[in-house]
């Protein structure tokens, strides 16, 4: 049942964070945007540094009280590489899933529409290269 109800759970917990974000401050709930301005000056940033730690401590948080955390598998190599490639394609793309995925999709805004197909895409496209081509189990 765990297996059904924690990924239904952080759906719902993210949803609800991002409508919240959005009614009480008129901002989107998108990670690479609240990290790409957590550091410049400017009044009011406060609730960049408090959604970065919830996204730090609310894991560390879950996994004392019995959830369990997703196993990350792979190389530090891959990671790094993986990283570099989202936040290229996330300043390309002007957002990041959460942003177009949560948020944009939420609003029904077709260029965050046009952005998650191309996010999925690419996706499946990068897993049946690693797993198929390159051999990456």
């Amino acid at each position: 049942m765990t297996q059904f109800f924690e990924p239904l759970a952080g759906g719902v917990i993210l949803g609800l964070s991002a409508l919240l974000l959005l009614i009480a401050s008129g901002r989107i709930a998108g990670i690479s945007g609240i990290l790409g301005n957590l550091l410049t000056i400017q009044p009011g940033n406060g609730w960049r540094w408090m959604f970065v730690l919830g996204l730090i401590l609310g894991p560390i948080i879950l996994s004392t009280t019995g959830f369990s955390l997703p196993a990350i598998e792979g190389s530090w190599a891959m990671m790094i590489a993986g990283g570099l490639l989202v936040g290229f394609g996330s300043a390309y793309g002007s957002g990041c899933t959460s942003g177009h995925g949560i948020c944009g999709i939420g609003r029904l805004s077709p260029r965050s529409i046009t952005s998650v197909m191309v996010f999925m895409i690419t996706a499946a496209i990068t897993v049946f290269i690693v797993r198929h081509v390159m051999g990456v189990a």
